[in-house]
């Protein structure tokens, strides 16, 4: 079966950053119609059909992105959470506050995400054959842990269990949506060079290019991945060409989690 997703209606969180925007370009270059969020007011050059300010972590904001959803194409095929933030800290420098900030970003939203689109998903569960999807953007972190990102592995590490949860929830209430997570190794976003920076900062390396050279040393690929790398991952989930697949944790990772 191809990988397939014209005229889904497919919602996107976190589309301004360097993943999000290439998961927007691949589903709209699919025929995909993309309702694009993301904290910023405005967002230049993500293709998309309509973008909207979005804070993840806020209900009421999750319930007015699911009236306009409803309001304005009737339906939802897929929702892809992608948004989410990283600390780099120490387990004894890292405060309550940033703890429960990255836990609301990269946990709670999810949560809050599913349950606000959950009865658009379930329509198009009962309509479509193939039925609906929601794709949860998680890390090798989730499946590893780093030192001085402990906050962010446990995070992945909930959305990691919280996706194969939802996925045997909804098979067995028999909503026919498929629940999978996309665990990307080191890819190169401007995220991965803030981590970067950070490392420098607190010393840990002495400058990006060594960091990027140990990230190639890591991963068995011998480099980092481009977004469209992930996004095309993200665009398989959404598509009936993953039909069979929930529950399941997508390693897009160079091969780092087989060494």
């Amino acid at each position: 079966m191809p990988v397939d997703v014209a005229d889904l209606v497919i919602v996107v969180t976190g589309a301004n950053g360097g993943i999000g925007r290439a998961i927007c370009a691949e589903l709209s270059s699919g025929g995909a119609i993309v309702i694009a969020t993301d904290l910023a007011t405005q967002a230049a050059d993500i293709e998309c059909d309509s973008y909207h300010q979005h804070d993840v972590t806020d209900r009421a904001a999750w319930r007015s992105i699911a009236e306009a959803v409803r309001s304005q194409h009737g339906q939802l095929d897929a929702l892809v959470n992608n948004a989410g933030i990283s600390i780099v800290s120490s387990i004894e420098d890292n405060s309550l506050d940033d703890w429960r900030r990255i836990f609301a970003v990269n946990v709670e939203s999810i949560l809050l995400g599913q349950q606000a689109m959950l009865p658009l998903l379930k329509e198009a569960g009962k309509h479509r054959d193939k039925g609906a999807s929601i794709v949860n953007m998680c890390s090798i972190a989730g499946q590893v842990g780093s030192a001085f990102n402990a906050a962010y592995c446990a995070t992945k590490g909930a959305v990691n269990t919280f996706t194969k949860s939802a996925a045997i929830e909804f098979a067995a209430l028999g909503y026919n949506i498929r629940v999978n997570s996309v665990h990307p190794g080191a890819v190169d976003t401007d995220m991965y060079t803030a981590i970067m920076d950070r490392y420098v900062e607190m010393g840990l390396i002495g400058s990006i290019e060594e960091g990027r050279k140990g990230i190639v040393a890591s991963h068995p690929i011998g480099r980092a991945a481009e977004p469209a790398e992930i996004a095309n991952a993200v665009l398989f989930l959404c598509s009936d060409a993953s039909s069979y697949a929930t529950g399941s944790a997508l390693n897009v990772d160079g091969g780092y989690t087989a060494i």
